[in-house]
């Protein structure tokens, strides 16, 4: 069974400032700039370059789902975040959030609180109000399934207090290993799912140029009152609770490895005070997919996310991926780390899993 997470709120670190990255962030520009903590392969740059010249056939993404899960702090709300084991093929040594791939079986039937499926429909931009559950579900069984938080009840006005049982994790297994569906999980335990509880944030969609690619749902939700994050993943290391700009921040001074809907979202919660705040700005984020473009421009090729220039890469039209910066061992040091008042704090740290069945997820 997972451990716990670690009581109180630190003033400093739980263990030491969060990490540098263990995946290793960009190289330098050619402009020169120091590299942040963008998330860029060594194989990327000859992808990039194949989808340029016509030379891919994309992969269909899979509809995926996330959640940023927010509680007050006492300088303002922090975000769980989890940081994605070095063995990882995808974005190892990245910082995420709680989420992955829609089950199928996301779609059966469920008692439902909160906006019709019609209004999470147009809200997600989806044809089909159960394809809308679906994505709906997804964020909540993830949610549960990578921090045993659970949004659902025994009312349409009423959440779970308490999801740390042996026989919650008994059941929390079973829907790893998709032994157990999750609808059948809320008939058993007579629970509505609170989807008024989740405000969607924002989507992004993998680049055309990558193999396994997720069409995915960013939303955010306060963690319900009784209820304690744990790391229940075997995806992750370690788990934090941080301020959205420490993160950002970390981030900047390329400490903290993370893809770009990652500080993005990060960035875009920073101005509020409050979880609650937060979750009420949620209805006016822009839900129009985020997916990056290439172009040939000269002897470059050019890497975009329409409206998010920070994340911009010029890659030469021919020659070589760039040598990958080494990876530092989780545990230890990496680059740029820092451990003075700067660093990037988790106010909290959750233990690491004793062991629960791997999942898919991730986006870029």
């Amino acid at each position: 069974m997972p451990n716990g997470e670690t009581n109180g709120t630190a003033s400093g670190p739980a263990s030491g400032p969060v990490n540098a990255p263990t995946s290793g962030p960009a190289s330098e520009t050619s402009s020169g700039a120091r590299p942040n903590g963008q998330w860029y392969p060594p194989e990327w740059p000859g992808l990039i370059r194949a989808l340029a010249a016509g030379e891919l056939v994309p992969a269909t993404p899979r509809r995926a789902a996330t959640v940023l899960l927010l509680k007050d702090g006492a300088d303002g709300p922090l975000v769980h975040m989890l940081r994605r084991r070095t063995s990882m093929a995808f974005a190892g040594g990245a910082y995420a959030y709680p989420g992955g791939g829609v089950d199928p079986r996301d779609e059966h039937p469920v008692r439902w609180a909160g906006p019709a499926r019609e209004e999470w429909a147009a809200r997600l931009g989806l044809p089909d109000p159960a394809q809308a559950q679906a994505v709906v579900c997804a964020a909540v069984r993830e949610t549960y399934e990578e921090a045993g938080v659970l949004l659902a009840g025994e009312t349409p006005d009423t959440v779970v207090g308490d999801t740390t049982g042996e026989d919650w994790e008994k059941d929390r297994a079973a829907l790893v290993a998709r032994e157990l569906s999750f609808a059948d999980f809320l008939d058993r335990r007579g629970l509505v799912l609170r989807s008024d509880l989740l405000g969607a944030w924002a989507r992004w969609i993998t680049p055309e140029f990558e193999p396994r690619r997720y069409d995915t749902w960013f939303f955010v939700a306060a963690l319900p009152a009784g209820q304690r994050t744990r790391n229940a993943s075997t995806e992750a290391d370690r788990t934090v609770w941080i301020r959205p700009a420490d993160a950002a921040a970390g981030y900047d001074r390329g400490e903290l490895t993370m893809m770009p809907p990652t500080i993005s979202t990060l960035r875009a919660l920073a101005p509020y005070g409050t979880a609650a705040g937060a979750l009420a700005a949620a209805a006016d984020q822009d839900m129009a997919p985020v997916l990056a473009q290439a172009r040939v421009e000269g002897d470059e090729v050019i890497l975009s996310w329409p409206g998010h220039d920070e994340f911009t890469k010029h890659v030469p039209a021919t020659g070589e991926a760039p040598a990958r910066p080494a990876a530092a061992r989780p545990g230890t040091a990496g680059p740029a780390t820092t451990t003075g008042p700067a660093a990037a704090r988790p106010a909290t740290e959750d233990a690491t899993p004793d062991g629960a069945a791997e999942g898919e997820g991730g986006t870029i």
